[in-house]
């Protein structure tokens, strides 16, 4: 188990306007829908920070400095138990953001987020971050709207790991990093979740062969098409239906 320990000396760049780093927030679904000169200053803003592999972006009970979107490589967002059991939450790809509960509440961070394998992220200070806001109120809305799907999300994780069915889980997880860490394909038009059967595996407390099983039944299906280090999800209504506990249709085997 990596020690736990917030990377104090790390790689911080000035941004310009890079293309690759304005993608990286046009492609968000969420952000997307922000206005261009409110993209232009995120990017202003923002900060480019480097961490080799098991470095702390942030430990549990940090003081919030920032909203943090991923360049490259992946952070991994989990609690250990008191048993050293480690609960994995999320592990976002290129495109995702996080850290945005603790910059509105101005809470310590409530998870640790670690670095997995050389990771370059953007952070936007919290400072920064509010100022805009202070000027620009009419923003609040469209951020507050964040907060509320990220919280329902909360809820539902909760009743699902009780209630439903692995390939119901899987269905879940997918839409849920598609719509609020994921981004699109390259038309802009389909969502896709770039997480590795391992990780998804982890994160539903399953193993890597089941998850595989099953993300090739959905492929089948014409649901899903999974791709070198992505999935596109293609049938968003009927992994909507299987993510609700609908059953997969007939014939179809369902991974053990």
């Amino acid at each position: 188990m990596t020690a736990k320990r917030t990377v104090k000396q790390i790689t911080v760049s000035e941004m310009g306007n890079s293309p690759m780093l304005a993608k990286l927030l046009q492609k968000n679904r969420w952000f997307g829908e922000l206005p261009q000169d409110v993209l232009d200053e995120l990017l202003a803003l923002g900060r480019v920070r480097a961490l080799q592999d098991g470095e702390f972006v942030y430990a549990k009970d940090d003081q919030p400095d920032g909203l943090y979107g991923v360049i490259s490589g992946s952070a991994r967002i989990s609690n250990i138990g008191q048993d050293g059991r480690e609960a994995v939450l999320a592990i976002l790809s290129p495109g995702s953001w996080f850290g945005e509960i603790s910059l509105f509440d101005g809470l310590p961070r409530s998870h640790d987020t670690v670095a997995s394998g050389p990771t370059e992220l953007l952070m936007i200070p919290r400072t920064g971050f509010h100022q805009m806001l202070e000027r620009r109120p009419e923003l609040y809305p469209l951020f507050m709207r964040l907060l509320c799907r990220r919280i329902r999300i909360s809820f539902a994780m909760l009743e699902d790991s009780a209630l439903l069915p692995l390939s119901s889980r899987l269905a879940k997880r997918l839409l849920m990093h598609a719509h609020n860490y994921g981004q699109t394909d390259d038309d802009g038009r389909r969502p896709c979740v770039q997480l590795s059967q391992e990780s998804l595996g982890q994160m539903l407390n399953s193993s890597r062969q089941s998850i595989n099983k099953l993300l090739k039944q959905l492929e089948a299906l014409g649901w899903l098409q999974i791709q070198y280090g992505q999935i596109l999800l293609l049938d968003e209504d009927a992994l909507t239906q299987l993510a609700s506990g609908a059953p997969l249709p007939r014939g179809t085997r369902i991974a053990p």
